[in-house]
């Protein structure tokens, strides 16, 4: 039988659920992560932003014959003279899609294209700026070597070789992969199911007037719209009020229906915060705090099977977190391959930081290249938790580690990238 989920954090070494770092939070949720099984076929067109459920095994030979890999002629090797010039014979053309019918024979020489059939006889392809053609009559510089700039079939991927390994996220280029190999269709991990709603009794929806001390429920909107990037099946539950019978009856709800539920708010100490206690009730909690700023209060556990991320309720937070959390987590329970946080380089920040040792912060920065080219960071301007604007404007997060305190002008900083190229 499995011991219960905090019962196997406990037993760690150094384990504090209320002081998380941040490294420690994370190897501890990947511990309790168990991704997908079910599956279903889907067109390749559907598959884009999918997880494999199992290896694509190619099932032609790429390329599919031996062709070449420039303009140029085809000729056999040993025509070619290696310290001076050797004139050949042009007897016909090879194009892409039509191919050379016949033999080259000693002597003879064939136009060919990229992409085109090696004709038999042929080894070798001189590009045609190495050539120079007078008729039929094609002389070739000196220095060629027998068997460039041909492509053997296979060479890429060979006939039974697994093309795409199961987990692989499925991107632009593995949909032209695909395409390449005449496969129509796939085998994908179905969509996680992700059960969200934000806890508040200050919360107003969208499209409705604002009391007094009434805000507009933001985090919501982003939640949904990193789950929808991530390809999730979303299920948005609202706003539920801060009342323990409506908690447990959305927590009960959620839990049913999702294979993860995600809260914003209600996991900070003291005002009418129920959602501790109330995970207390009806799962476990294997940490509530991290060492981390902004997003220091953050909860994660299982709730009757499912798993459950607690979320701060500052909108700042809220995507930080996901960010540097949650995002990882979901990506392993959709059966993807182990997902590393991404990727921090240094850049020289040009203006002062202020930050207190003992915690990570996550900084919102603007990064961009000087007059010399090399890499440097501002922050956005307002770090506070609750100033969305701050994400908005950012294209990075400044990553100002545990023992790092006040940062100033011209030291070099280490950067994370907001978002990827692919």
């Amino acid at each position: 039988m499995t011991k219960p989920t905090i019962a196997q954090a406990s037993c760690a070494d150094d384990y504090d659920p209320n002081s998380m770092p941040v490294d420690k939070a994370r190897a501890f949720i990947h511990r309790f992560l168990e991704p997908l099984t079910a599956s279903l076929r889907v067109p390749i067109r559907s598959a884009l932003g999918r997880v494999l459920a199992e290896d694509v095994v190619s099932p032609v030979d790429v390329p599919a014959h031996r062709n070449s890999a420039m303009d140029g002629w085809a000729m056999h090797g040993a025509d070619l003279a290696p310290d001076s010039p050797a004139t050949l014979e042009e007897i016909g053309a090879s194009f892409a899609g039509r191919p050379f019918a016949g033999r080259v024979g000693s002597g003879q020489c064939v136009r060919i294209m990229t992409g085109g059939v090696v004709p038999e006889g042929a080894d070798t392809v001189v590009m045609q700026e190495r050539a120079q053609a007078s008729g039929k009559r094609v002389t070739f510089a000196a220095g060629q070597k027998t068997g460039q700039h041909v492509r053997e079939a296979g060479e890429d991927l060979g006939r039974g070789a697994v093309a795409l390994a199961r987990g692989r996220i499925v991107r632009p280029a593995e949909l032209g992969l695909l395409a390449s190999l005449g496969v129509g269709e796939v085998a994908v991990y179905r969509p996680l199911r992700v059960a969200f709603f934000s806890t508040g009794d200050e919360l107003k929806s969208v499209g409705t007037a604002l009391g007094e001390g009434e805000i507009y429920d933001s985090n919501r909107y982003t939640i949904h719209g990193m789950l929808t990037r991530l390809g999730c099946d979303v299920l948005d539950m609202g706003v539920v009020r801060d009342d323990p019978a409506l908690l447990e009856k959305a927590f009960r709800e959620a839990a049913a229906n999702a294979d993860v539920v995600i809260t914003s708010g209600g996991v900070s100490v003291g005002e009418a915060d129920f959602v501790k206690g109330m995970l207390g009730k009806l799962g476990e909690v294997v940490f509530w705090k991290i060492a981390m700023k902004p997003g220091r209060p953050l909860a994660y556990g299982k709730i009757a099977g499912a798993h459950f991320f607690g979320l701060p309720g500052n909108p700042v937070s809220v995507m930080v977190t996901f960010y540097q959390f949650v995002r990882e987590a979901l990506l392993r329970l959709m059966g993807a391959d182990p997902v590393p946080p991404f990727p921090a380089f240094p850049a020289k920040c040009t203006e002062r930081l202020r930050k207190a040792p003992g915690r990570t912060e996550f900084q919102r920065g603007v990064l961009a290249r000087d007059a010399s080219g090399a890499w440097t960071v501002r922050p956005t301007g307002e770090q506070g938790s609750g100033i969305l604007k701050s994400m908005s404007e950012a294209n990075c997060f400044i990553i100002l580690g545990d023992a790092v305190g006040n940062v100033e002008p011209g030291t070099m900083v280490d950067v994370q990238l907001l978002e990827g190229i692919v």
